[in-house]
C-alpha cells in the first residue's frame, strides 16, 4: 500500500503475560487461533498487515470504514471462540486516520505512533478510534472524551466503536495524566468548590511540593483529593496516581503498594524512588493516619524527587517541613440549599426514586442533616435508610443514637458525631448481621465470599452482603475468584471495637490453610497461583501478626507456607523480619513447621550473602527433623544444606549432601523438590566439570517439571541447563534455549530467576561476540542485587572470569563504560532487547 491518507490499526492482546502463566504451553494454541481469527478479519477489508510481534499486530486499511469494520468483525470472532482452559482471550484495539510518511515500504511518523497509543489506551475487547476516525468511518460512537497520550504533545479526543455482540461499558481509558488515572466517583461532589480552588492553587504553586487534607473519618477527605486531583491532570505529563492505603501498616507495604499503583517492578524503596526522580507527577497518598512511619516515606519522596507533588488524605497532619495543610471541614448544613441536604437529597434519590423535598419532609431534613454536622459519610449512611423509613423516622432514631453514643467526654467531637451514625445504622441490623459485621472487621483489606462464608457467616454469605451493602457499609468489587467484599474503613475501625480472639483466631487458620493449598497448586498443577495470592497479602500480614503474639503454631504454618509468595514477588526483606520474628516466637518448640521455616529462613540468609548463620539454621532444621522422626523434613533441610555447603566452597561436601538428598526423596516420591535437588547436584557436576552428568541431572529435573506443569520451576530448571550449554560451548543450543525461556522468565518476573537468566545471557553475549551487551548485562544484574539486597559472593570472580573471555574484543576501560552504564538500566529491559 502506497502513501496518501490510510487507516492504522495496532492490537495486542491484554493480560497475555497471566494468560501465558495460567495455559503454560496451551498459550500458543491461544495466540495461534488469534492470529487466524484477526488475519481473516484483516484481509475481509483489505487490510495490509506491517508489523507483527508476539500478540499484537500493525494493519493498514485504504480508509477509516474499512478498519472499523474489520476490527469489529475480529473482536466478534475473537469473543465467540472457545480459548484453551476455559480462558477469555481479550484483544484491545487502536485506530487512527493520517498520512504517514512510507520509507522502503514502511509507515513512519507522529501518526503511527498516535495510532499506537490509541491502541495501548483501550481495554481487552474494546475499539477505541481518533476523532477523525471517527467521523470518516460512519460508525456508531461513544464519546470517550479527550484525554492525554504518551509522548503524544496534544490532547486527543478519543471515541469507542459500539456495535451488536460487543461489550459496551469498559473502564476508563488507560491514559497518563488524566482524571482516568483517578477512581472515577459514581457521584458529583457537593459542596466542595472552594475546597477544589484552594487545593489546586496549592499544587499549581511551584514552592508548594506536598498538601495534606486533614479531618475526622467520614468528612469526605479522600472525595476532595479526587475531585482535586482531577483538575490538575494536565499540569503533570508524568500522570496523576491515586494510592489507597487503608489497609497498609508499615513504610515497606507503603513503597510496594505506590510500586504497584505506578507498575514498578519489584516492589522495593530505590527502586520506586529511582523512577519518581525522573518523573513530573502527582502522587494521591489516600489514608496515612494509622501509618507512624509515613512521614519518612513521604520526606524522602519529596527530598529525592523534585518533580514529583504528594496530595495526601490523614486524620492528622504529617509534621513535615514545607507541608501545607487542609482542614476539611463538615458540608455546610444550616439551610435547604445546604450542600448537607444536596447530598443528602442525592443519595436518597438513589434508593427511593421519587424522593424530593417538600413542605413535610423539609425542615427534618434539614435538621437532620443538621445533627449529623454535615458530615458525608454519616449523612449517605442515613440517606440509604430513606428504603425502609420515612424522614420523621430517620430523625428520631439518628437523635436517639447519638444521645446515646455521645456521652463520652474523652471521644473528639467529629468522630462522636460520625460514631453515633455508624452505631445507629448498626442498630438497625438483626442481631446476626450485627455479629458479620464485626467479624468483617477481621479482614485487611477485603475479602472473597468464600473467606466471608468461613470467618464471617457460617453459612451462604449473600444475603447478609446484600443486607450490608444495601446498608452502605460494606463496599463490592470484582476481583478474580469473583465478589470482594470491604468495609469502609471508617466502619470497620468501628466493628473492630468488639472484636473477639476468636474471629481472629479463625481467621489465621482460614488464611493458613489457604496459604498451604496455594502452596501445593504451585507444585502440582499448572497454574501458577502468584496473582491470588498477592490478592490477599494484607489478609496474610493481618493473620501472622496475631498468629504470632497469639497462636504460634498457626503463625509457622503462615511463614512456612508463604515462602514462595515472598520470594516470587520480590518481598525478601519482609520475608526475612516474618522468618526471624515467627523463629523467635517458637522458641524450643519442636515441630515441622519450625523446621520449613528454618529451612526459609536459611534460604534467605543464603540470599543475603550470610552463609555461616545460614549453615548454623539449616543444621537446627535438619536435626530438629530427625529429632521428629521427619523423613521429608530431613530430605528437605538437606537439600538446603547442600546449597549451603556448595557456598562456604566445600563443593565434596555439598555433593555428598545432595546426593543423600535425592535418594531419600525418590523413596519420598516428590518429584517437585526430587526435580529443584536435583537441579541443584546438577549445579554441583558442572561446577568439577563434569558436564555429561551435569545435562543427565538437570534434563532429568526438566522433565520432573514439565511433568508436574510448574512454570516458575520449568523456567528455573531449563535456565541452568542454558547455562550448562554455554559453558560446554554449545551455544547454538543455548541461544535457542535462551530465546525460548525469555517471554516465560520475564512474564514471571521473579528477582532470583531474572538475576540468574541474566548471568546467563552474559555469558552467552559474551561467547557469541557481543561484549558491549554482556557488560551492560552485568552492570544492570550487580546494580539488581545491591537494590534487592542479593549479595553476590562470587562477584569477583565472575568479573575475572569475563574479562579473560573477554581477551581483545573489547579494552578494559570500554567495558568498564558499558558496565558503568548497566548499572542504570533494567535487567528486564535488556534482556528484551537481546538481538541473538
Amino acid at each position: 500500500m502506497g502513501g496518501g491518507t490510510v487507516a492504522m490499526l495496532f492490537s495486542d492482546i491484554e493480560g497475555s503475560t497471566v494468560l501465558l502463566r495460567r495455559l503454560g504451553d496451551r498459550y500458543l494454541e491461544a495466540l495461534e487461533e488469534h492470529r487466524r481469527i484477526l488475519r481473516a478479519a484483516w484481509a475481509a477489508y483489505g487490510g495490509t498487515e506491517l508489523g507483527t510481534e508476539g500478540d499484537s499486530f500493525f494493519v493498514v486499511f485504504a480508509t477509516a470504514g474499512e478498519a472499523v469494520r474489520a476490527a469489529v468483525d475480529g473482536q466478534r470472532g475473537l469473543e465467540g471462540q472457545r480459548w484453551p482452559g476455559g480462558e477469555r482471550l481479550r484483544v484491545r484495539m487502536g485506530i487512527h486516520t493520517g498520512t504517514p510518511g512510507v520509507h522502503n515500504g514502511d509507515y513512519w511518523g507522529m501518526d503511527v505512533h498516535l495510532a499506537a497509543r490509541i491502541g495501548a489506551a483501550a481495554h481487552g475487547g474494546q475499539i477505541v478510534v481518533s476523532a477523525v476516525t471517527g467521523e470518516l468511518a460512519h460508525v456508531t460512537l461513544r464519546d470517550l472524551g479527550t484525554h492525554h497520550l504518551k509522548d503524544i504533545p496534544e490532547p486527543e479526543r478519543l471515541f469507542q466503536v459500539t456495535a451488536d455482540e460487543l461489550q459496551a461499558d469498559f473502564p476508563p481509558l488507560r491514559t497518563v495524566g488524566t482524571a482516568t488515572s483517578l477512581p472515577a466517583p459514581a457521584t458529583p461532589l457537593l459542596g466542595r468548590a472552594d475546597d477544589v480552588v484552594r487545593v489546586t492553587s496549592l499544587l499549581a504553586n511551584p514552592d508548594v511540593r506536598l498538601v495534606t487534607l486533614t479531618g475526622p473519618g467520614g468528612a469526605g477527605k479522600t472525595r476532595l483529593a479526587i475531585g482535586a486531583a482531577a483538575e490538575l491532570t494536565t499540569r503533570f505529563p508524568g500522570g496523576v496516581y491515586f494510592v489507597p492505603l487503608a489497609s497498609v501498616t508499615s513504610g515497606p507495604v507503603l513503597w510496594s503498594t505506590i510500586a504497584e499503583v505506578l507498575d514498578v517492578p519489584p516492589r522495593e524503596r530505590g527502586r520506586v524512588a529511582g523512577y519518581l526522580a525522573r518523573r513530573t507527577l502527582l502522587l494521591v497518598l489516600d489514608n496515612l493516619e494509622q501509618l507512624p512511619d509515613a512521614d519518612q516515606v513521604v520526606a524522602e519522596i519529596i527530598e529525592s524527587a523534585p518533580q514529583v507533588k504528594v496530595l495526601a488524605t490523614s486524620r492528622r497532619a504529617l509534621g513535615l517541613l514545607g507541608e501545607h495543610q487542609h482542614p476539611v471541614a463538615p458540608l455546610p448544613a444550616g439551610s435547604v440549599t445546604s450542600a448537607a441536604v444536596q447530598l443528602f437529597v442525592q443519595r436518597a434519590r438513589a434508593v427511593r426514586p421519587g424522593f424530593a423535598l417538600t413542605a413535610e419532609n423539609t425542615a427534618d431534613v434539614v435538621a437532620l442533616c443538621r445533627r449529623l454536622d454535615g458530615l458525608p459519610l454519616a449523612i449517605e449512611l442515613c440517606a440509604s435508610r430513606l428504603r425502609l423509613l420515612s424522614v420523621k423516622e430517620l430523625h428520631a432514631r439518628v437523635d436517639q443514637a447519638l444521645d446515646i453514643v455521645s456521652t463520652s467526654a474523652a471521644t473528639p467531637e467529629r468522630q462522636r458525631t460520625l460514631r453515633a451514625t455508624i452505631a445507629w445504622s448498626d442498630e438497625l441490623l438483626s442481631p446476626d448481621l450485627r455479629r458479620t459485621l464485626r467479624r468483617l472487621a477481621v479482614f485487611a483489606g477485603g475479602a472473597d465470599l468464600a473467606a466471608v462464608e468461613k470467618v464471617a457467616t457460617g453459612t451462604d454469605p449473600l444475603e447478609a452482603v446484600a443486607e450490608l451493602y444495601d446498608g452502605s457499609l460494606i463496599t463490592l468489587t470484582e476481583g478474580p475468584d469473583g465478589t470482594r467484599v470491604r468495609l469502609l474503613e471508617t466502619i470497620r475501625q468501628y466493628a473492630a471495637d468488639d472484636l473477639t480472639d476468636e474471629a481472629r483466631r479463625v481467621h489465621a487458620e482460614y488464611y493458613a490453610e489457604l496459604a498451604e493449598a496455594l502452596e501445593n497448586t504451585k507444585q502440582t498443577t499448572p497454574d501458577y497461583p502468584i496473582e491470588r495470592a498477592e490478592i490477599d497479602l494484607d489478609n496474610f500480614r493481618a493473620a501472622l501478626a496475631w498468629a504470632t503474639a497469639n497462636d504460634v503454631p498457626t503463625a509457622l504454618r503462615l511463614c512456612s507456607a508463604l515462602g514462595w509468595v515472598w520470594m516470587v514477588g520480590g518481598y525478601l526483606i519482609e520475608s526475612r523480619s516474618w522468618h526471624e520474628r515467627v523463629v523467635t516466637a517458637a522458641g524450643a518448640t519442636s515441630s515441622p513447621e519450625l523446621a520449613a521455616c528454618l529451612r526459609g529462613l536459611s534460604n534467605l540468609l543464603l540470599i543475603q550473602g550470610e552463609i555461616d548463620r545460614a549453615y548454623e539454621v539449616t543444621n537446627r532444621s535438619v536435626e530438629l527433623a530427625r529429632s521428629l522422626d521427619d523423613p521429608a523434613g530431613i530430605a528437605f533441610g538437606l537439600t538446603v544444606l547442600g546449597s549451603v555447603q556448595r557456598a562456604q566452597g566445600d563443593i565434596d561436601a555439598s555433593r555428598t549432601t545432595l546426593a543423600d538428598a535425592v535418594v531419600r526423596l525418590r523413596e519420598l516420591d516428590d518429584p517437585w523438590r526430587l526435580a529443584r535437588v536435583l537441579g541443584h547436584l546438577g549445579g554441583i557436576e558442572e561446577e568439577l566439570g563434569n558436564f555429561a552428568r551435569a545435562e543427565e541431572l538437570l534434563r532429568e529435573a526438566l522433565t520432573l517439571t514439565e511433568e508436574l506443569g510448574d512454570v516458575h520451576e520449568i523456567a528455573a530448571q531449563g535456565q541452568n541447563l542454558a547455562y550448562l550449554l554455554t559453558l560446554a560451548g554449545r551455544l547454538d543450543e543455548a541461544a535457542d534455549l535462551v530465546r525460548e525461556l525469555r517471554p516465560t522468565i520475564l512474564a514471571l518476573g521473579s528477582p532470583s530467576l531474572t538475576m540468574a537468566f541474566s548471568h546467563t545471557a552474559m555469558n552467552l553475549s559474551l561467547r557469541r561476540g557481543d561484549p558491549v551487551g554482556a557488560a551492560r548485562l552485568f552492570g544492570a544484574e550487580e546494580a539488581m542485587g545491591e537494590r534487592l539486597q542479593i549479595p553476590n559472593p562470587y562477584l569477583d570472580e565472575e568479573l575475572a572470569e569475563a574479562l579473560e573471555l573477554l581477551g581483545d574484543t573489547l579494552s578494559r576501560a570500554d567495558w568498564e563504560q558499558h558496565r558503568r552504564a548497566g548499572r542504570a538500566e533494567r535487567v528486564e529491559v535488556l534482556l528484551d532487547r537481546l538481538s541473538w
